[in-house]
């Protein structure tokens, strides 16, 4: 039996190790994917996932998202759907992983702040590399884009400082198992 990961077969057991870098959160069947990257683990081979905490903690991502959740008038993610903060709270990814059968399960929190020279830095780097951000505004026109991007240029503002640039607080969860 083999498992796969973008229509590649592995065979069961080919790896000692499978890391998921804020990928896990976006799996319509977290579940199924986690029962590809076990069955693709050899026996105590291990899994690790970093993902986001809550919105709270990941202002610099939370803030942008609750903009254009608002000007696009996007519902709220209805709860297990997939996203940014899916396994973000208490006990989430722990449980996750281990109803995916991994053992030994472990979850640490970690400060990771976004560390940029300004905020328009901030919002570059958001719209090269939060593909999710630029799909939730696909209904939107270019000017009302531009305008939604210059409203969270200047929320994320707040974060920035003469002396330090912009540090947008994050925090993020690891996760880590044993097959």
């Amino acid at each position: 039996m083999s498992s796969t990961a973008n229509g590649t077969t592995f065979p069961a057991g080919s790896f000692d190790a499978a890391i998921s870098r804020v990928g896990l959160i976006y799996f319509p069947d977290q579940q199924r994917a986690l029962a590809g990257i076990r069955h693709a683990l050899r026996e105590g081979g291990r899994f690790a996932a970093v993902v986001y905490s809550t919105p709270d903690r990941n202002p610099f991502f939370a803030l942008p998202v609750g903009i254009i959740r608002r000007r696009a008038q996007l519902p709220p993610p209805l709860p297990g759907q997939p996203g940014p903060f899916s396994l973000g709270g208490e006990g989430v990814l722990q449980r996750t992983l281990e109803q995916a059968g991994f053992r030994d399960v472990r979850v640490q929190k970690v400060d990771s702040p976004l560390r940029v020279p300004t905020a328009a830095e901030c919002v570059r780097f958001e719209r090269e590399s939060f593909g999710a951000l630029l799909q939730m505004m696909s209904g939107m026109g270019d000017d009302e884009r531009a305008a939604t991007w210059a409203e969270i240029e200047s929320t994320l503002a707040q974060f920035e400082t003469a002396e330090a640039g912009f540090v947008g607080p994050c925090e993020m969860l690891v996760g880590s198992g044993t097959r």
